[in-house]
Protein backbone atom coordinates (compact mmCIF):
# COMPACT_ATOMS: atom_id res chain seq x y z
CA UNK A 1 0.00 0.00 0.00
CA UNK A 2 1.71 3.18 -0.75
CA UNK A 3 2.80 5.37 1.59
CA UNK A 4 1.06 8.75 1.08
CA UNK A 5 0.08 11.87 2.77
CA UNK A 6 -2.24 14.82 1.13
CA UNK A 7 -1.16 18.07 1.99
CA UNK A 8 -2.01 21.31 0.68
CA UNK A 9 -0.73 25.19 0.75
CA UNK A 10 -2.54 28.00 1.17
CA UNK A 11 -1.60 31.18 -0.49
CA UNK A 12 -3.27 34.00 1.27
CA UNK A 13 -3.19 36.94 3.31
CA UNK A 14 -3.85 38.28 6.79
CA UNK A 15 -7.84 40.06 6.99
CA UNK A 16 -6.43 44.00 7.15
CA UNK A 17 -4.94 42.96 10.60
CA UNK A 18 -8.51 41.89 11.70
CA UNK A 19 -8.20 39.10 13.97
CA UNK A 20 -11.89 37.35 13.41
CA UNK A 21 -11.61 38.25 9.64
CA UNK A 22 -8.49 36.19 9.57
CA UNK A 23 -9.47 33.40 11.83
CA UNK A 24 -12.64 32.85 9.69
CA UNK A 25 -10.69 33.20 7.06
CA UNK A 26 -8.62 30.36 8.09
CA UNK A 27 -11.29 28.28 8.81
CA UNK A 28 -12.96 28.87 5.42
CA UNK A 29 -9.45 27.87 3.31
CA UNK A 30 -8.87 24.76 5.60
CA UNK A 31 -12.29 23.22 4.86
CA UNK A 32 -11.35 24.25 1.13
CA UNK A 33 -8.42 22.32 1.83
CA UNK A 34 -10.54 19.22 3.63
CA UNK A 35 -13.15 19.02 1.64
CA UNK A 36 -12.51 19.86 -1.93
CA UNK A 37 -8.73 17.87 -1.69
CA UNK A 38 -9.28 15.65 1.11
CA UNK A 39 -5.93 17.28 2.95
CA UNK A 40 -4.58 15.55 5.67
CA UNK A 41 -1.62 18.79 6.55
CA UNK A 42 -2.08 22.72 5.71
CA UNK A 43 0.73 24.90 5.62
CA UNK A 44 -0.18 28.71 5.92
CA UNK A 45 1.93 31.51 5.04
CA UNK A 46 4.01 33.64 7.39
CA UNK A 47 2.89 35.94 9.82
CA UNK A 48 -0.53 35.02 8.59
CA UNK A 49 -2.81 35.58 11.99
CA UNK A 50 -1.63 38.82 13.24
CA UNK A 51 -0.03 40.26 9.18
CA UNK A 52 3.18 41.26 7.77
CA UNK A 53 3.55 44.63 7.38
CA UNK A 54 5.08 45.45 4.27
CA UNK A 55 6.60 48.86 3.07
CA UNK A 56 5.88 49.76 6.86
CA UNK A 57 8.99 51.45 7.89
CA UNK A 58 7.59 52.56 11.82
CA UNK A 59 9.42 55.94 11.66
CA UNK A 60 12.94 54.46 12.46
CA UNK A 61 15.74 56.15 10.83
CA UNK A 62 19.36 55.31 11.90
CA UNK A 63 19.27 57.15 15.68
CA UNK A 64 15.63 58.26 15.73
CA UNK A 65 11.94 56.76 16.24
CA UNK A 66 9.05 58.71 15.55
CA UNK A 67 6.22 58.67 17.55
CA UNK A 68 3.80 58.04 14.50
CA UNK A 69 5.94 55.06 14.28
CA UNK A 70 5.11 54.08 17.56
CA UNK A 71 1.32 54.26 17.35
CA UNK A 72 2.02 52.24 14.25
CA UNK A 73 3.70 49.75 16.64
CA UNK A 74 0.78 49.69 19.15
CA UNK A 75 -1.75 48.82 16.43
CA UNK A 76 0.12 46.14 14.96
CA UNK A 77 0.92 45.05 18.50
CA UNK A 78 -2.61 44.76 19.27
CA UNK A 79 -3.28 42.27 15.97
CA UNK A 80 -0.57 39.90 18.06
CA UNK A 81 -1.19 36.99 20.16
CA UNK A 82 -0.44 35.10 22.46
CA UNK A 83 0.39 31.23 23.04
CA UNK A 84 -2.03 29.75 24.32
CA UNK A 85 -5.02 32.39 24.09
CA UNK A 86 -8.71 32.14 22.58
CA UNK A 87 -7.21 32.78 19.18
CA UNK A 88 -5.29 29.61 19.80
CA UNK A 89 -8.31 27.37 20.86
CA UNK A 90 -10.05 28.75 17.85
CA UNK A 91 -7.07 27.11 15.49
CA UNK A 92 -7.58 24.35 17.50
CA UNK A 93 -10.81 23.82 17.12
CA UNK A 94 -11.01 24.53 13.21
CA UNK A 95 -8.01 21.69 13.30
CA UNK A 96 -10.74 19.31 15.48
CA UNK A 97 -13.22 19.89 13.17
CA UNK A 98 -11.66 19.43 10.02
CA UNK A 99 -9.34 16.85 11.41
CA UNK A 100 -6.38 18.52 9.43
CA UNK A 101 -3.20 19.23 10.93
CA UNK A 102 -2.63 23.22 10.46
CA UNK A 103 0.86 24.99 10.70
CA UNK A 104 0.62 28.51 10.51
CA UNK A 105 2.59 31.74 10.38
CA UNK A 106 1.15 33.93 13.85
CA UNK A 107 2.99 37.25 15.31
CA UNK A 108 3.39 36.23 18.98
CA UNK A 109 2.87 38.53 21.75
CA UNK A 110 4.97 37.51 24.97
CA UNK A 111 5.04 40.40 27.04
CA UNK A 112 6.27 43.57 25.35
CA UNK A 113 8.13 41.70 22.59
CA UNK A 114 6.64 40.58 19.22
CA UNK A 115 7.94 36.98 17.23
CA UNK A 116 7.31 35.71 14.24
CA UNK A 117 6.33 32.03 14.84
CA UNK A 118 5.14 29.34 12.98
CA UNK A 119 2.36 27.41 15.42
CA UNK A 120 1.76 23.19 14.83
CA UNK A 121 -1.98 22.40 15.68
CA UNK A 122 -2.48 18.80 15.96
CA UNK A 123 -6.50 17.78 15.51
CA UNK A 124 -6.70 15.38 18.30
CA UNK A 125 -3.68 16.87 20.82
CA UNK A 126 -4.39 20.77 20.23
CA UNK A 127 -1.34 22.80 20.10
CA UNK A 128 1.74 20.73 19.89
CA UNK A 129 5.19 22.93 19.08
CA UNK A 130 5.62 26.15 18.02
CA UNK A 131 9.13 27.66 16.26
CA UNK A 132 10.02 31.05 16.54
CA UNK A 133 11.72 32.74 14.00
CA UNK A 134 15.40 32.97 15.04
CA UNK A 135 16.74 35.38 13.01
CA UNK A 136 14.36 38.25 11.96
CA UNK A 137 15.38 40.03 8.48
CA UNK A 138 16.83 43.44 7.89
CA UNK A 139 14.23 46.10 9.51
CA UNK A 140 12.23 43.38 10.76
CA UNK A 141 14.81 42.74 13.68
CA UNK A 142 12.86 46.73 14.89
CA UNK A 143 9.45 45.05 15.61
CA UNK A 144 10.16 41.13 16.03
CA UNK A 145 12.46 39.42 18.43
CA UNK A 146 14.52 36.37 18.19
CA UNK A 147 13.87 32.78 18.56
CA UNK A 148 16.48 30.23 19.96
CA UNK A 149 17.08 26.85 20.33
CA UNK A 150 14.42 26.17 22.51
CA UNK A 151 11.68 26.24 19.98
CA UNK A 152 13.26 24.03 17.12
CA UNK A 153 10.96 21.34 17.13
CA UNK A 154 10.82 18.28 14.23
CA UNK A 155 7.22 16.36 14.98
CA UNK A 156 6.68 13.00 14.42
CA UNK A 157 2.97 12.56 13.42
CA UNK A 158 0.89 9.87 12.58
CA UNK A 159 -1.41 10.37 9.57
CA UNK A 160 -4.67 7.84 8.46
CA UNK A 161 -4.06 6.15 5.04
CA UNK A 162 -7.54 6.75 3.50
CA UNK A 163 -10.14 3.70 3.83
CA UNK A 164 -8.08 1.44 5.37
CA UNK A 165 -9.01 0.82 8.59
CA UNK A 166 -6.61 0.95 11.15
CA UNK A 167 -4.05 1.99 8.53
CA UNK A 168 -1.42 5.05 8.95
CA UNK A 169 1.56 6.79 8.38
CA UNK A 170 4.28 8.16 10.44
CA UNK A 171 5.94 11.22 8.89
CA UNK A 172 8.33 13.90 10.47
CA UNK A 173 7.94 17.97 10.17
CA UNK A 174 9.48 20.84 10.98
CA UNK A 175 9.49 24.79 9.47
CA UNK A 176 11.94 27.05 8.69
CA UNK A 177 10.68 31.09 8.45
CA UNK A 178 11.02 32.85 5.48
CA UNK A 179 15.27 33.89 5.11
CA UNK A 180 15.84 31.37 7.76
CA UNK A 181 15.96 28.87 4.98
CA UNK A 182 18.77 30.46 3.83
CA UNK A 183 20.93 29.44 7.16
CA UNK A 184 22.65 26.24 6.09
CA UNK A 185 23.22 25.66 9.90
CA UNK A 186 19.68 25.50 10.25
CA UNK A 187 18.35 23.26 7.90
CA UNK A 188 21.49 21.31 8.50
CA UNK A 189 20.15 20.48 11.82
CA UNK A 190 16.65 19.50 10.63
CA UNK A 191 18.10 17.17 8.20
CA UNK A 192 19.78 16.02 10.92
CA UNK A 193 16.90 15.12 12.89
CA UNK A 194 14.96 13.58 10.03
CA UNK A 195 12.80 15.85 9.02
CA UNK A 196 10.48 14.38 5.59
CA UNK A 197 8.08 17.57 5.32
CA UNK A 198 10.18 20.33 5.53
CA UNK A 199 7.48 23.14 6.15
CA UNK A 200 8.37 26.91 4.74
CA UNK A 201 5.89 29.48 5.28
CA UNK A 202 6.91 32.99 3.86
CA UNK A 203 6.56 36.18 2.21
CA UNK A 204 9.38 36.20 0.11
CA UNK A 205 7.85 36.47 -3.53
CA UNK A 206 10.14 36.62 -5.86
CA UNK A 207 10.68 33.89 -8.88
CA UNK A 208 14.59 32.93 -6.92
CA UNK A 209 12.54 31.77 -3.78
CA UNK A 210 11.54 28.76 -6.13
CA UNK A 211 15.57 27.93 -6.78
CA UNK A 212 15.77 28.23 -3.09
CA UNK A 213 12.77 25.69 -2.12
CA UNK A 214 13.95 23.24 -4.94
CA UNK A 215 17.59 23.18 -3.49
CA UNK A 216 16.62 22.15 -0.17
CA UNK A 217 14.19 19.74 -1.47
CA UNK A 218 17.27 18.01 -3.26
CA UNK A 219 19.67 18.62 -0.42
CA UNK A 220 17.59 17.57 2.33
CA UNK A 221 15.78 14.86 0.25
CA UNK A 222 12.64 15.88 1.69
CA UNK A 223 9.12 17.50 0.43
CA UNK A 224 9.06 21.30 0.59
CA UNK A 225 6.19 23.10 1.36
CA UNK A 226 5.99 26.70 0.79
CA UNK A 227 3.20 28.81 1.81
CA UNK A 228 3.31 32.43 0.51
CA UNK A 229 0.91 35.16 1.16
CA UNK A 230 -0.66 37.09 -2.02
CA UNK A 231 -1.79 40.48 -0.85
CA UNK A 232 -3.17 44.00 -2.66
CA UNK A 233 -3.65 47.58 -0.91
CA UNK A 234 -7.25 46.47 0.06
CA UNK A 235 -5.91 43.96 2.03
CA UNK A 236 -4.15 46.28 4.81
CA UNK A 237 -5.73 49.09 6.44
CA UNK A 238 -6.26 52.49 4.61
CA UNK A 239 -3.84 53.87 6.00
CA UNK A 240 -0.81 51.43 5.64
CA UNK A 241 2.09 52.20 3.83
CA UNK A 242 2.43 51.55 -0.06
CA UNK A 243 4.80 51.65 -2.62
CA UNK A 244 3.80 54.85 -4.11
CA UNK A 245 0.90 56.70 -1.73
CA UNK A 246 0.74 58.66 -5.07
CA UNK A 247 -0.78 55.60 -6.77
CA UNK A 248 -2.79 54.39 -3.99
CA UNK A 249 -5.01 51.67 -5.71
CA UNK A 250 -6.73 48.31 -3.81
CA UNK A 251 -5.78 46.28 -6.24
CA UNK A 252 -2.20 47.39 -6.42
CA UNK A 253 -0.06 44.12 -5.61
CA UNK A 254 1.66 44.17 -2.09
CA UNK A 255 2.92 40.65 -1.88
CA UNK A 256 2.80 38.30 -5.19
CA UNK A 257 2.28 34.81 -3.76
CA UNK A 258 4.35 32.00 -5.18
CA UNK A 259 3.58 29.08 -3.21
CA UNK A 260 4.58 25.64 -4.17
CA UNK A 261 5.03 21.99 -3.45
CA UNK A 262 8.19 20.02 -4.45
CA UNK A 263 9.28 16.49 -3.94
CA UNK A 264 12.46 14.95 -2.50
CA UNK A 265 13.58 14.89 -5.96
CA UNK A 266 13.18 18.34 -6.84
CA UNK A 267 10.06 17.80 -8.92
CA UNK A 268 7.06 20.35 -8.86
CA UNK A 269 4.17 18.80 -7.52
CA UNK A 270 2.26 21.48 -6.71
CA UNK A 271 2.44 25.57 -7.58
CA UNK A 272 3.74 27.93 -8.34
CA UNK A 273 0.88 29.99 -7.79
CA UNK A 274 0.89 33.37 -8.62
CA UNK A 275 -1.64 36.40 -8.97
CA UNK A 276 -4.02 35.24 -6.74
CA UNK A 277 -5.13 33.93 -3.40
CA UNK A 278 -5.85 30.18 -3.59
CA UNK A 279 -5.06 26.49 -2.20
CA UNK A 280 -2.56 23.76 -3.69
CA UNK A 281 -2.44 19.91 -2.38
CA UNK A 282 -0.50 17.28 -3.80
CA UNK A 283 0.02 13.28 -2.88
CA UNK A 284 3.12 13.43 -0.54
CA UNK A 285 4.09 9.45 -1.31
CA UNK A 286 6.84 9.42 1.80
CA UNK A 287 8.54 6.29 -0.08
CA UNK A 288 10.11 9.30 -1.98
CA UNK A 289 12.15 10.27 1.08
CA UNK A 290 13.56 6.88 1.16
CA UNK A 291 14.17 6.95 -2.98
CA UNK A 292 16.17 10.05 -2.77
CA UNK A 293 18.39 9.63 0.63
CA UNK A 294 19.24 6.45 -1.70
CA UNK A 295 21.80 8.07 -3.04
CA UNK A 296 21.97 11.44 -0.97
CA UNK A 297 21.82 11.72 2.24
CA UNK A 298 23.20 15.07 3.85
CA UNK A 299 23.50 14.20 7.57
CA UNK A 300 23.97 10.61 6.76
CA UNK A 301 26.06 8.45 4.27
CA UNK A 302 26.98 11.85 2.58
CA UNK A 303 28.40 13.39 5.66
CA UNK A 304 31.68 13.69 6.84
CA UNK A 305 31.54 13.98 10.88
CA UNK A 306 35.13 13.24 11.03
CA UNK A 307 35.52 16.45 9.58
CA UNK A 308 32.42 18.56 9.74
CA UNK A 309 30.24 18.11 13.03
CA UNK A 310 27.14 20.38 14.14
CA UNK A 311 26.77 21.82 17.91
CA UNK A 312 23.66 23.19 19.04
CA UNK A 313 23.18 25.49 22.04
CA UNK A 314 22.53 23.54 24.96
CA UNK A 315 19.00 24.93 25.87
CA UNK A 316 17.88 22.85 22.46
CA UNK A 317 19.35 19.38 24.58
Amino acid sequence: MPNIIRASVVQACTAAYSLPDTLEKLHRLTRVAKDRDGAQLVVFPEAFIGGYPKMSSFGVVVGDRQPAGRDEFVRYYNAAIEIPSPAISRIESISQETDVFIVVGVIERDQGTLYCTAVFIDPNEGLVAKHRKLLPTALERVIWGQGDSSTLPVLTRTFDQGSAKGSSITAKLSAAICWENYMPLLRTFYYSQGTQIYCAPTVDARPEWQHSMAHIALEGRCFVLSACQYAEEKDYPPDHAVADASKRNPSNVMIAGGSVIISPLGKILAGPLRGGEGVLTADLDMDDVVRGKFDLDATGHYARPDIFQLKVAASRL
